[in-house]
C-alpha cells in the first residue's frame, strides 16, 4: 500500500521538502500568486475564505466572517428596527457539534440606533449554521425568518504533502494516485470523509483519499495537486475540519 511506501519515501524525498520549506511563499497558480480569486485546480474549486457573510430576515441583518480557527474570537454584528432598543438578541448556532440542535452561542443589546455585536471565542470546531434573533420580552421564540449564516471553525493543523514517486499506485483508500489527484490522507478518518482546508485565505473541500502521514508530527498529509491548489509549502499549519453528511439547517 501506499501508506507503507509513503513512509520511506519521505526520507528519499527530504533533500526536497528542505527546498520547498526554504521558499514558504511558493508560486503554486498562474494568476500572480497573490490573487485570492477563485480557481479551478483539477475540477475543485478554491474559495477565497477570508470573507464576510451576510443574511437579512425577521427585520434583522446578521453578518459575521466566514472563517475563523479554534480558540479565536468571531465577531457578529448586525442590525434591526431601532424600536428594539434596549433588548437582547441572541446569536445561536447549529452543527453537529450541538447534535443539530439550534444553542445559545453570545448575546448582545441592541443599541439605540438598531445596531448589535457580539464575540464567541470559538471552542468547538465544526461547520455551523448561525442565526440572530431578538427577544421579545419574556418570550424566547425564533421566527421563520431569522437570518442564518454559515460559518467554519478549523482546527491548527500541521500539514504535509507528497505524491513523487507514488504516482500509478493505488492510496489505502483504493484512488489511484495522480499528479492531479485531490485528497487528503489521515490516520483515523474513513475514506471519503469530507475535509474543510483552510490556508492564508484560502479554502477547499477535499476527500480522505489515503493513511497517514507518517512523518513531520504531521496531522494531515495533502496531495501534491491539493498543496499546489493551497499553495503550501512543505510543511504548513493548515486549518482543517472534517464535515458531516447532515449540513442543512433543518
Amino acid at each position: 500500500m501506499i501508506g507503507l511506501r509513503r513512509a520511506i519515501a519521505y526520507a528519499a524525498f527530504a533533500l526536497l521538502l528542505g527546498g520547498l520549506l526554504a521558499v514558504p511563499a511558493l508560486a503554486w497558480a498562474a494568476n500572480g500568486g497573490g490573487s485570492l480569486s477563485p480557481i479551478i485546480t483539477s475540477g475543485t474549486l478554491v474559495q477565497p475564505g477570508n470573507v464576510t457573510v451576510t443574511a437579512t430576515g425577521d427585520g434583522i441583518t446578521l453578518s459575521a466572517s466566514e472563517s475563523t480557527m479554534l480558540r479565536h474570537g468571531i465577531s457578529f454584528s448586525g442590525t434591526t428596527t431601532p424600536n428594539a432598543a434596549g433588548r437582547t438578541v441572541v446569536i445561536e448556532r447549529l452543527g453537529h457539534q450541538t447534535k443539530w440542535l439550534w444553542a445559545e452561542t453570545a448575546t448582545a443589546v441592541v443599541n439605540r440606533d438598531g445596531t448589535f455585536s457580539a464575540v464567541w471565542n470559538t471552542n468547538h470546531i465544526g461547520r455551523f449554521s448561525i442565526r440572530a434573533r431578538v427577544t421579545q420580552g419574556a418570550s424566547s421564540s425564533a421566527a421563520a425568518t431569522a437570518p442564518v449564516v454559515t460559518i467554519t471553525v478549523y482546527r491548527p493543523s500541521i500539514a504535509t504533502w507528497y505524491g513523487p514517486g507514488l504516482y500509478g499506485r493505488h492510496t489505502a483508500c483504493g484512488v489511484r494516485l495522480t499528479p492531479t489527484t485531490i485528497g487528503v490522507a489521515n490516520r483515523t478518518l474513513k475514506c471519503g470523509t469530507k475535509v474543510a482546508l483552510y490556508y492564508r485565505g484560502r479554502t477547499m473541500i477535499v476527500p480522505v483519499i489515503d493513511r497517514g502521514p507518517y512523518a513531520n508530527g504531521a496531522d494531515w498529509d495533502l496531495t501534491q495537486a491539493t498543496s499546489k491548489a493551497l499553495r503550501t509549502p512543505g510543511v504548513a499549519t493548515i486549518g482543517a475540519v472534517s464535515l458531516p453528511r447532515q449540513l442543512a439547517v433543518p
